[in-house]
């Protein structure tokens, strides 16, 4: 069977010393399947950009900063992740350096700085458990993983590095 994924980015903004990361708290839009949890910034690729342009374009709409270092951490392909089923795969980055002063909030929720040492206290996906550790890990390498989705729920997790 073909894949044919919905592609994405997602985006893990640190603050200038490393230590918080900027997480938007999607406490907004009644129906939004992320509901409740905390995400990183991102959104789906347009046809008329790579994933760069892709990633910074969602950082400058969600929290009104421009992005001038990123660090390709890895990607994810979620098989079933949708709210439909849909397969999604994503470019996962960490946002290193950036210029502006973050907005409060936006149309999906509150952006909150948050320590990186905290982050797997907060309600997130389940699945986001498996690879959150990996894009604040000192290990350069980057990590390309699969985890399939079934009723929003991870089945399996899977990875390696290059």
């Amino acid at each position: 069977m073909i894949y044919t994924p919905i592609l994405a980015t997602l985006g893990y903004v640190m603050s200038p010393v490393g230590a918080r990361v900027l997480m938007v708290h999607r406490n907004k839009r009644d129906g939004d399947q992320h509901l409740g949890k905390y995400n990183g910034l991102g959104g789906k690729l347009h046809d008329d950009e790579d994933i760069i342009a892709c990633m910074k374009r969602e950082v400058r709409e969600e929290a009104g900063i421009e992005c001038t270092r990123m660090v390709l951490r890895g990607t994810i392909s979620w098989p079933g992740f949708g709210k439909g089923g849909e397969h999604w795969f994503g470019f996962v980055f960490r946002i290193d350096a950036f210029e502006g002063e973050p907005s409060h909030d936006n149309h999906e929720g509150t952006l909150e700085w948050v320590e990186v040492d905290r982050i797997l206290d907060l309600p997130l996906w389940e699945g986001d458990r498996h690879f959150l550790p990996l894009v604040f890990s000192n290990d350069p390498r980057q990590f390309h993983g699969v985890m399939p989705y079934q009723d929003g729920r991870p089945l399996s997790w899977s990875y390696s590095f290059v």
